[in-house]
This record gives C-alpha cells, sequence and structure tokens, in this order.
C-alpha cells in the first residue's frame, strides 16, 4: 500500500470517530523514519483510546498493520506506528505541552475544529 493511501485511511478513521483538530505533516524531506506524520486530539482518555483503536482497525482492514502501539493504557497519548505513516492522538493538553507541530514546522493541512487545554 503506497503511503499517500495509508495516510488517507487514517484520516478518514480519525473524522468518522471526530477526531479533532487533525493535522498532516509530510516528513520525506526532513527525516527517513517515516513520511507522514498525523496528530489528531480527542477528547478525553476514552476518546484517545477510541482514535487510536479505529486507526488501527482501519489499517488492519485494509492490510496492513501497525508495526507498534504505545500509550493505550494511559490514553493521554497513543502513537501508533505504521511505518510510512506514524500517528498521534493526543488529549489537548499533552498536545500543547510537547507541541510536536513546531518539530515538524508547518501543516500541510488541517481538519477538525481546534481544542483548547
Amino acid at each position: 500500500m503506497q503511503a499517500e493511501e495509508l495516510k488517507q485511511i487514517v484520516v478518514t478513521a480519525l473524522e468518522e470517530l471526530k477526531g479533532n483538530d487533525i493535522a498532516e505533516f509530510d516528513v520525506r524531506d526532513m527525516t527517513s523514519i517515516t513520511d507522514f506524520m498525523i496528530i489528531a486530539s480527542g477528547t478525553s482518555n476514552r476518546h484517545v483510546k477510541s482514535l487510536a483503536d479505529a486507526v488501527v482497525m482501519a489499517c488492519k482492514k485494509a492490510g496492513s498493520a501497525p508495526l507498534g502501539v504505545e500509550g493505550e493504557r494511559e490514553g493521554e497519548w497513543v502513537l501508533v506506528d505504521l511505518g510510512d505513516v506514524v500517528v498521534h492522538v493526543m488529549q489537548p493538553r499533552i498536545r500543547e505541552f510537547y507541541a510536536l507541530e513546531k518539530l515538524w514546522g508547518r501543516t500541510e493541512q488541517r481538519r477538525g475544529k481546534s481544542e483548547q487545554a
């Protein structure tokens, strides 16, 4: 599966479960570890876990199982590593604190409403 297709599957899964402030980053010219970075916010621990689970299930259904999933137990920040796409699902206060958007630069696209911590 192409990285662009995988990215779209992830974004669709996040949108379907009402993920907030979805940001997509094309990081191919910044790092060799992945092609796309996607960051989204959930409204609670349960919402963050559900968003990450939806991403995992959608990708498995499309034939692309994740390489790893971290942070599901706490539900404050869940990382889903899909190889060509890395997904960060975070609670707004955690997202604001770590400010990954500043690390990866300008966003390619943003979707959903912005959450205030």
